[in-house]
Order: C-alpha cells, then sequence, then structure tokens
C-alpha cells in the first residue's frame, strides 16, 4: 500500500505487502523487502537497500514510569544514500543515518540517533536514544549502546559489549550520561563500560573488562579490577 502523497523514485523494487505511508520520500534505485514499513515523512536517498519485515521512521511509545519519558515532536528519520539495512529492523523518527552505513538484521535504532558515513552496525544490535556514533565505526553483533552516549570516529567494538547511563540506577533522567569513546578506541568482546567514563583517543579495552574509571589515551586495560599493562 502506498499513499498517494508518498513520493517514488525511478527503479525502484517493492517486495510484496510493503506499506509506505503519507509523505514519505523514495530516492533512485531503492530496493525493499517484503512486509517493510516505511513511515510518515521519512526519507530514503538513492540506491538504499531494505531487508523484508523491517519499521522506517517508527514513534516511540512511553508512559510515565520511564526515565526518558516525553512526548516531544521528532522530525523524520532520514537514511542517506548507499545504506544497507537488514530484515526485523527498527529505526525510529528523529534518526540520521548517514551515507554507505551498514546496518545488520534484528538490529534496534532508537530516535534522535546520529550514524556518520561508513559506519557497521552489526547484527542485533541495539542502539538507545540521543547517541551519536561517529564515521567508519563498527559495532559488533549483539552490543547495547546505551542513551546519552559519544562515540568518535574510526572505533571498534566487538561482540557482546554493554554500556550504562545511569549511576544511581533509575535516577529519572537528571544524571544520564553514557560512555564517552575517543577516536581510535578499541573494545574487545563482552566488554562492560559504567556511566560517564571517557576512553582517550588509542585505548585498548580487552575482552570481558569492566570499566569503572577514565582511561587515558595509548592505553590497555584488561580484567573486571582493570589492569593497565605497560606500554610498549
Amino acid at each position: 500500500m502506498i499513499n498517494p502523497s508518498a513520493h517514488i523514485g525511478e527503479n525502484v523494487k517493492l517486495g510484496e505487502n510493503v506499506i509506505i505511508e503519507e509523505g514519505a520520500i523514495i530516492g533512485d534505485g531503492v530496493s525493499i523487502g517484503h512486509h517493510t514499513i516505511i513511515y510518515q515523512d521519512t526519507i530514503i536517498g538513492n540506491n538504499v537497500t531494505i531487508g523484508s519485515l523491517t519499521s522506517l521512521g517508527k514513534r516511540p511509545a512511553r508512559n510515565k514510569n520511564m526515565v526518558t519519558y516525553g512526548a516531544e515532536e521528532l522530525t523524520p528519520l532520514i537514511i542517506s544514500d548507499n545504506v544497507k539495512i537488514g530484515e526485523h529492523c527498527v529505526i525510529y523518527r528523529g534518526t540520521s543515518i548517514f551515507e554507505d552505513v551498514f546496518i545488520g538484521d534484528l538490529t534496534s535504532i532508537r530516535e534522535q540517533v546520529e550514524i556518520q558515513s561508513n559506519s557497521v552496525i552489526g547484527r542485533n544490535v541495539m542502539i538507545e536514544t540521543q547517541t551519536t556514533i561517529g564515521q567508519h565505526v563498527t559495532i559488533q553483533t549483539g552490543s547495547y549502546i546505551t542513551a546519552y552516549m559519544i562515540i568518535e570516529d574510526d572505533v571498534f567494538i566487538g561482540p557482546h559489549c554493554s554500556t550504562s547511563n545511569d549511576k544511581i540506577m533509575r535516577s529519572g533522567g537528571a544524571s544520564l550520561q553514557g560512555p564517552i569513546i575517543k577516536s581510535n578506541v578499541k573494545i574487545g568482546n563482552n566488554a562492560t563500560l559504567l556511566p560517564g567514563i571517557t576512553l582517550a583517543e588509542n585505548a585498548v579495552i580487552g575482552a570481558g573488562t569492566t570499566v569503572v574509571h577514565d582511561v587515558p589515551e595509548n592505553t590497555t586495560v584488561i580484567g573486571s579490577g582493570e589492569k593497565i599493562l605497560p606500554k610498549n
């Protein structure tokens, strides 16, 4: 079902039972899989590939018990040129995905997220609201990227990493701050980053490490006790 007010570019391929709502803009050369929904006013650039059973431009649902409660008006979802989005993905309104980004199957990206060009978001990654991800970032399978987080350029995050943003747990939103990850940081599998910490440029976090404190630049940290390895 295509709303008459939607704009569909040239050479667009639509699967079975695709829904495109009012005001949506679909660029040239776009491919959309079966049973996918493009919500109101969503903007999709040229040569974008979208898998089946994916929802783009969804509005968030909240209730009064949620820490990030609020119903502010969100701008349309913007998907730039040459982006590839897998199957069973949900990307919310208010988010911007820059050129040449790859998003794996089963990924969820909340509202007001920015993912800059040439980044790779792996399968089953969860990215929460108001987080910024730089260029050439890789986030691997099953990682949880919390809200209010900054990830700069050329960062590598291994599978099943976990991040958090609330030091006192359910604080009501006043003190929420996710980790800040500076450029060229590398993080191993199953690492845990606690709220408000900064990983400085070129830091390396070993697999399974729990990071409680800031990590200086060019430093390698391993283990739950944050053992610092000597610099070469």
